[in-house]
């Protein structure tokens, strides 16, 4: 539980949120790094970030981020996280536009974390962060993801979680508390990360 070293926050996340999120895979965050914050060996602040002021989910409810993405420096923060979401919800064109690409970019520049879950991995992809780099995306539904991963210049992998140097990406929304974990691991330490999985009544 709490430690020596808790106090103010240690470790800070950008969760970088587009129009179209799926929420599940952006709840996996908040509540796995929120379970970190309360109960793990570090302090864990998540701060959401957007283009817009408010932010559709792809199946209905509406998100209002913290801040805007505009008002965000990266070198303010330890890590970066990013959902997927639905084409049909809009999610590629927050996702694709060149402020939200240049976050990732600065996250990769700096050798921070960066976990993306499902098709979260292409804007990461399509910053030129994963060129040359194994990664993986969502699979199913005719394997389009994947397809345009590769078309991103990234070495795809057929697994359910990868990381190639400070980049994790995964293919779906089963992999959502788990990538959450890793992070925690990578911030923390894997002992803290087992802690926060067992609280959290996962399985190890």
């Amino acid at each position: 539980m709490a430690g020596d070293n808790r106090g103010e926050p240690k470790k800070r996340v950008l969760l970088l949120l587009a129009d179209g999120v799926e929420l599940l895979e952006a709840a996996a965050f908040t509540d796995v790094l929120g379970w970190a914050d309360t109960h793990g060996s570090e302090r864990i602040e998540v701060v959401c970030a957007g283009l817009r002021p408010r932010l559709r989910c792809t199946f209905g409810p509406d998100l209002i981020p913290d801040v805007l993405l505009d008002q965000v420096a990266p070198a303010d923060f330890d890590a970066l996280a990013v959902p997927g979401g639905f084409k049909a919800a809009g999610f590629y064109t927050d996702a694709y536009a060149e402020p939200f690409l240049d976050v990732i970019r600065a996250f990769d520049s700096a050798g921070k974390p960066i976990a993306a879950i499902c098709v979260g991995a292409l804007p990461v992809a399509r910053s030129g962060v994963l060129s040359g780099r194994r990664a993986t995306t969502y699979k199913l539904l005719g394997g389009n993801s994947r397809k345009q991963l590769a078309g991103f210049g990234a070495e795809v992998v057929d697994a359910s979680i990868v990381r190639d140097g400070n980049v994790i990406t995964s293919t779906g929304p089963s992999t959502s508390v788990p990538v959450a974990l890793r992070l925690v691991e990578i911030l923390t330490s894997p002992e803290n990360a087992a802690q926060i999985r067992e609280l959290m009544g996962f399985e190890a």
